[in-house]
């Protein structure tokens, strides 16, 4: 039951979020280019969100740099991949390696039919392999709790608001419309409140969905220590080498893949507030705590 909230939780945030980027557009148009720019805007905002709802995975593993695999080329990746699958009762994804060498993953997609899980080649080298498919599991948690529609389209639309508050940045050396006076507030607000928008947009989506994640994908392999072992080497290696990967795409990972983020280990404060991920001490307690209580009952048993 509480699986099937969450889904429905995801569904409608999906629509919001989309309507939240709409709205975004149709503001930006009006504020810059009045009833014109509002039309202008009106149509970007339906191209953007035809966009996102089909291409938003494609467009993650694009940004990520990551090449579908074969079974010839990585047999013991598929076979685990299938296996997850199976157990999780859901199609098996398309299978991804990219070259960063951060030990790092994500899963991505519209629905678990359309779904690919992506891994670095670095963390094929840093991880046992019950750790490996302890992050695989999560990933495909994701997939089968239909994260991966959300956080695609999230990590797309913070991407675009980062780009449009770029480019009025820009547009701001060429002038503005001059019969319009709120062209030029309307593009000073909108560079400084898009970086923010972009931000909330992360959080919104981000944080409760890798505790859950966690909790499935441990559930999935029958153990959460796998998970937890290769959690906390993830987080080691997030911060001692650093991945060349768009700010707006950081949420899809498992861990946090901007290093300088990695090494503050969270923080505390409004650094902590702002983190796309939660604390990996957190995630990692919590899944020592589902070992412990799986061996209590195992004992009382």
């Amino acid at each position: 039951m509480q699986r099937e909230m969450g889904v429905t939780s995801n569904i409608v945030k999906t629509f919001l979020l989309l309507a939240a980027l709409t709205g975004l557009l149709l503001a930006i148009g009006f504020l810059i280019g009045g009833a014109g720019g509002l039309v202008v805007f009106a149509a970007i905002a339906i191209v953007f969100n035809f966009v996102m709802y089909w291409f938003s995975g494609k467009m993650a593993l694009k940004m990520s740099r990551a090449v579908e695999v074969s079974e010839a080329e990585e047999p013991e990746l598929h076979r685990m991949i299938a296996q997850l699958a199976e157990r999780a009762g859901v199609p098996k994804p398309g299978v991804y390696v990219t070259p960063a060498e951060q030990p790092n993953a994500f899963a991505t997609g519209r629905n678990p039919s359309h779904a690919s899980i992506a891994v670095t080649a670095g963390i094929q080298r840093a991880l046992s392999q019950r750790e490996l498919e302890g992050v695989l599991a999560h990933e495909m948690a994701h997939i089968k709790n239909r994260d991966i529609l959300i956080a695609s389209i999230a990590a797309m639309v913070a991407g675009a608001i980062s780009a449009i508050a770029n480019f009025l940045q820009f547009s701001l050396f060429f002038g503005g419309d001059d019969d319009n006076p709120l062209g030029l507030i309307g593009t000073l607000a909108t560079i400084i409140l898009a970086p923010i928008a972009a931000v909330i947009i992360q959080l919104a989506v981000s944080r409760q969905r890798e505790f859950v994640a966690d909790a499935t994908g441990a559930e999935l392999i029958g153990d959460p220590n796998p998970l937890a072992d290769a959690l906390e080497t993830l987080h080691r290696g997030a911060a001692a080498i650093p991945m060349r990967v768009n700010p707006s795409a950081a949420p899809l990972f498992i861990v946090n893949p901007l290093a300088a983020n990695a090494r503050g280990g969270g923080g505390g404060g409004i650094g902590r507030l702002f983190s796309t991920h939660p604390p990996m001490e957190e995630r990692v307690a919590r899944l020592r705590r589902m070992a412990g209580a799986s061996s209590m009952e195992i004992q009382n048993f």
